[in-house]
């Protein structure tokens, strides 16, 4: 996969701009509903537990059709993928702004996760594309910047909508950026087309593996413990049996080559488990805001911005941190500032001052930011260019395993723990951290 012929200054300024535009969109869906979370289990009439699924929904279809998507972008190219992709995910925004039931809300949060998953693989390989080799840490810097930007943005506004309107308006924010699909179109440079038909035995299998795990997970504490693990077994046996089918293909949709390269297997574990400690926290600190401490909505959204906010700020300056050091430095004092953030949040006073969680979430921020640039680049650029869509796939699968694994948690944690299940999830978070912290502490005598 490559661009066709040489980009000017502008095209590829313009091409970046639609790009970060959509990645910017799919990020603001995501954040700016967990705010809402403990408002709609009320306005359902629903349990903290059965609400969380509004946001595992999300995560698990998108997991799900990551392998499947990144296929697609090279049969079909980026153009088509990424447009259609933003397209889904504007309509399924329409769905959940009228969504009657809470049933009704989880379905159209799964079609949204499906253009969500479209928009990931093709935004980031379309980065490997447009810029050449030197210059992709500072294109995948503004990947994160414009995934963290509305991410920071997102409580705000959610607690800015929340304050005047109902929470349905938070997913009607998202209409708007459906013009960008025409302009996307017009201004994209076009990509090589592998012909390869779509392996429909891996998708369902790909499907029935992280659908029952992470359905298994998230009821543990539910159901009955014995459907739960039953489920759980299932997704283990129908993910071997993917694995199977998939070395036995002329054209996997698991990149095999590229999971050779010890670089591209560490990059990609260390992922899954920042992204995991990153999504335990951000479901469960609402809870613990507005639940635990008292505090509205408003103020919620407002003591939660300091994290992306900060991880913002960071993304750059470890962009250009990546230039000089290894990757595996960088990540790892990041990861172990996004713990320490945690563990600090866990013994945050009973009653605080606005001033103790800010401190305390700005320090998750910038850990996570040192974190997600350096991983990133070392992760695409550990193979080949032609890889690129392969190398997005996997980058966007494990952003999305480690939040449905995250998610789940959390619903697993809750149906256990109850009204003490915020401070336990932040526990699983300092487990995953550090835990990203030792794997990508290996890279460094690969």
């Amino acid at each position: 996969m490559g661009a066709v012929g040489c980009l000017t200054a502008w095209t590829r300024r313009w091409s970046m701009l639609c790009i970060l535009l959509g990645l910017g969109l799919s990020s603001l869906g995501s954040a700016i509903v967990n705010i809402a979370l403990p408002n709609i289990s009320r306005s359902f009439a629903s349990s903290d537990a059965a609400t969380v699924w509004i946001v595992n929904a999300y995560q698990l279809s998108a997991t799900i059709c990551l392998l499947p998507v990144a296929s697609l972008v090279e049969s079909l190219g980026l153009k088509r993928v990424y447009a259609a992709s933003l397209t889904i995910f504007v309509l399924a925004s329409l769905g959940c702004a009228f969504a009657p039931t809470l049933p009704m809300l989880v379905s159209a949060r799964l079609i949204q996760g499906v253009g969500a998953a479209g928009i990931s693989v093709a935004g980031v390989a379309f980065v490997r594309v447009i810029y050449p080799h030197g210059m992709v840490s500072k294109g995948l810097a503004l990947v994160a910047l414009a995934v963290a930007v509305p991410g920071a943005l997102g409580p705000t506004i959610a607690a800015t909508i929340l304050a005047v309107a109902k929470w349905r308006w938070l997913f009607l924010v998202n209409v708007p950026f459906g013009l960008a699909v025409p302009l996307f179109l017009a201004a994209a440079p076009s990509t090589i087309r592998v012909a390869r038909p779509l392996d429909l035995t891996g998708t369902v299998l790909n499907a029935l593996a992280f659908g029952f795990f992470v359905v298994g997970v998230g009821t543990l504490g539910l159901s009955d413990v014995r459907i739960a693990l039953a489920e759980i077994a299932a997704g283990l046996v129908c993910f071997g049996l993917f694995v199977r089918e998939q070395r036995q293909h002329p054209t996997p949709m698991l990149p095999f080559d590229l999971f050779r390269l010890p670089l591209f297997t560490l990059s990609v574990w260390t992922s899954v488990c920042s992204y995991a400690a990153q999504i335990l926290a951000y479901v469960s600190l609402p809870f613990l805001f507005e639940t635990g401490m008292h505090l509205s909505a408003v103020e919620t959204g407002f003591l939660v911005t300091p994290w992306p906010f900060m991880t913002a700020v960071t993304a750059p300056i470890a962009g250009r941190l990546t230039i000089h050091y290894p990757a595996s430095v960088i990540c790892g004092i990041g990861l172990a500032a996004l713990a320490a953030g945690l563990l600090l949040m866990v013994f945050l006073p009973t009653t605080p001052a606005k001033w103790d969680v800010v401190w305390r979430l700005a320090l998750c921020g910038i850990g996570f930011g040192l974190f997600q640039t350096p991983n990133n680049t070392a992760m695409m650029t550990a193979g080949p260019i032609g890889r690129s869509g392969a190398a997005s796939a996997m980058n966007a699968a494990a952003r999305y395993v480690g939040w449905s694994v995250g998610s789940a948690s959390v619903s697993l944690i809750f149906g256990l723990r109850g009204d003490h299940g915020a401070v336990f999830c932040l526990v699983a978070g300092i487990a995953f951290a550090l835990t990203g912290v030792a794997i990508s502490g290996a890279r460094r005598f690969r």
